[in-house]
């Protein structure tokens, strides 16, 4: 017969314990012999058991003075801050040669028996004490508080809601060519559209400093072939700055931005960026002067002119929901420069000077001198390497690997 373990043989007596007192002799007798039969000790052994859950309460258990109070644990967490929050084990040490120091030069004003106390304290009871100051500390490092500058507060949220039909409003953003590593100053590309027509322009820019950014704006817009009337970027401290929220104020423009960590706030300039920067770009990193020369190049020239008067672009006409199904319905396919045409917001010098550049332009040209740069830019980058390299433009690039694990041999029997 399987014998039970203690917890059970205490919990069977406790039943047990209940009608012993009640019972007559006999009965008693017949309790015992039970309890006996089934757990295997000893009769006068349960008797004293019994004796002591009937007639004697139990011992409360005596409380452990506490040695370290209030005091200890103050100038424990101050050393604690001193010392560049160590854990328990590198205190102790730092305690027991540090304390006597700081006594001497002032720095602590303890008496001798907190003295002895810190330097004769266990690394277990530090991390005890500490364990409350350290669970705050570690909280206060991950969580920082939401700013709220006033420069964001002066700068209203618009999403998506634009007025299709009025030209004027520009969204903007900011594209990296950095390859696959963003380290070091290297090329940007400040992406622009305008909402009604889809018009695009761009300009490239060595680093991201406001200036630089803000004088590249300041280019595009004076290209631009109709007048802005307001611009909306995302949440990035290149566009959300003194310089840019002052010129807009003078210029009298609107100057909204995005949601946090809201792309699709700014979805007519998020397809543009692949559309007109990552698809003839790629992904490469530029950061010389002469792809700088060579980008430039072809936003001021080839590329615009490409986008803009020989490549139509769809418009949606009207989103209607059908059965839990969105229906979307377009608007004829025309090119950014037939939609401002088209539009009665332009004025008639504005409009002839447009047809006059269209006149000019000739698509076949226009694409073998588009082809031809971006054959010279490539070939700029393979030349800045100082081995061959063969490298897909349009592939993101991944980070090169730094370091290799060490494998481990196996450990235990073969086989």
């Amino acid at each position: 017969m399987e014998r039970m373990d203690m917890s059970s043989r205490t919990q069977y007596l406790m039943v047990l314990s209940k009608s012993y007192p009640k019972a007559s002799r006999e009965a008693k007798g017949d309790i015992l012999d039970e309890y006996c039969r089934n757990t295997g000790q000893n009769r006068k052994y349960a008797i004293r058991k019994i004796n002591a859950l009937l007639f004697k309460p139990r011992p409360t258990p005596k409380k452990r003075s506490r040695r370290y109070g209030a005091e200890v644990h103050c100038i424990l967490l101050r050393l604690w801050k001193l010392f560049d929050y160590p854990c328990g084990q590198r205190l102790t040490t730092l305690l027991r040669t540090e304390v006597d120091p700081l006594v001497r030069r002032g720095h602590l004003r303890i008496s001798r028996s907190t003295s002895m106390k810190l330097k004769s304290i266990s690394s277990a009871t530090i991390d005890r004490l500490l364990k409350a100051d350290k669970r705050k500390w570690r909280y206060d490092r991950s969580h920082y508080p939401r700013k709220t500058p006033l420069l964001y507060k002066a700068i209203p949220l618009k999403l998506t809601d634009w007025d299709t039909s009025q030209v004027g409003f520009i969204e903007m953003d900011l594209v990296f060519h950095c390859g696959a590593s963003t380290e070091g100053e290297h090329l940007y590309t400040l992406s622009t559209t305008e909402i009604s027509s889809g018009w695009w322009e761009g300009e490239a820019v060595m680093g991201r400093g406001q200036r630089g950014v803000f004088e590249a704006l300041q280019v595009i817009r004076h290209r631009s072939p109709f007048s802005w009337l307001g611009i909306d970027s995302d949440n990035d401290s290149v566009f959300i700055n003194g310089h840019l929220l002052r010129y807009c104020q003078e210029q009298g423009l609107e100057f909204s931005r995005s949601r946090p960590s809201r792309k699709n706030d700014n979805a007519y300039i998020e397809q543009k960026n692949y559309t007109h920067v990552r698809r003839p770009l790629g992904y490469l990193r530029y950061d010389t002067l002469e792809e700088l020369r060579i980008i430039h190049g072809l936003y001021r020239s080839e590329l615009r002119h490409f986008k803009n008067f020989f490549q139509p672009m769809m418009k949606l006409k009207s989103k209607q929901r059908f059965d839990g199904k969105l229906r979307r319905t377009y608007e004829p396919a025309k090119t950014p420069y037939q939609r401002l045409m088209e539009s009665d917001q332009l004025s008639k010098s504005q409009k002839e000077s447009l047809r006059t550049a269209y006149r000019r332009l000739d698509p076949v040209q226009i694409k073998k001198a588009l082809d031809d740069k971006l054959d010279q830019l490539y070939a700029t980058y393979r030349n800045k390497k100082k081995r061959p390299i063969t490298v897909n433009p349009y592939k993101k690039q991944v980070p090169p690997v730094t370091f290799y694990m060490i494998q481990q041999e196996p450990a235990g029997l073969p086989g």
